[in-house]
């Protein structure tokens, strides 16, 4: 049961009558695994903290660089040459103590991806890499898992939510066959980013993953796209492949 201290801390979500007391208990014994601490990583991670979620493990083998800053706001100018999971756990203990954060400093893969995936009530993926998108997105199909997928380029955003537990729902490869996500992962290579970009769509991450945990409200469906330079939403309707190599026989 929640003290003094943790009804004054979350008093805000708790007045929601979709989260209420029984919302905030479920997020406070959840477990989220973010798997990237960057540009989308940051924000999603710093906020689910903030909203109490009860345990939160960070996924990055990356070592923070100048050029991180302009964007990737759980790390700082003290920060330089720092994991960056083990830096952006500094940051949601500090903000949040009653949170338990778990930094591996290590590529999510094989193994290790698998123990996390069954470990977790959801999945936020905030790499940059189509590799690790489609390894996630097997792991969580495998165990059943929701997904929370984000991704930014340049001016623009996206989001998605795949979640297994749900027939009709599609998984990563229904959007993006291997075969073409092979022919992009160069230009998303080199091309830049707008700074808040990935703070916005960090944040909608979050806020889908909030939603799954504490059970208020409904997930989010098909794709959104969000266009940085008009400020505009697009939103797309995506069907399940029954030929999906990932999901296609999911019963």
């Amino acid at each position: 049961m929640m003290d003094d201290q943790a009804l004054l801390r979350y008093s805000r979500q708790i007045m929601l009558p979709e989260v209420d007391i029984e919302g905030q208990e479920r997020l406070r014994g959840a477990h989220a695994v973010i798997i990237g601490a960057g540009g989308l990583g940051s924000p999603a991670a710093l906020y689910l903290a903030a909203a109490g979620v009860g345990r939160i493990t960070l996924v990055d083998a990356d070592h923070v660089e100048l050029s991180n800053l302009q964007r990737q706001i759980a790390h700082q100018q003290a920060s330089l040459g720092l994991n960056k999971a083990r830096s952006a756990q500094q940051r949601l203990e500090a903000l949040n103590p009653e949170c338990q954060v778990v930094a591996i400093e290590r590529h999510a893969e094989g193994e290790l991806l698998a123990e996390l995936v069954a470990s977790a009530q959801v999945v936020l993926d905030c790499t940059d890499r189509f590799s690790s998108r489609y390894a996630i997105n097997a792991a969580t199909q495998r165990a059943g898992v929701p997904l929370v997928s984000g991704a930014a380029i340049r001016f623009s955003g996206q989001l998605a939510v795949f979640d297994p537990r749900q027939p009709d729902s599609p998984c990563y490869a229904c959007l993006y066959p291997p075969e073409e996500g092979e022919d992009e992962a160069l230009s998303c290579a080199e091309s830049g980013v707008m700074a808040p970009l990935v703070g916005l769509i960090g944040c909608f991450q979050a806020v889908e993953a909030f939603k799954l945990l504490s059970g208020a409200g409904e997930a989010h469906q098909g794709l959104s796209a969000f266009d940085g330079l008009s400020g505009q939403w697009r939103h797309f309707q995506v069907p399940r492949d029954p030929a999906c190599p990932v999901c296609g026989g999911r019963d």
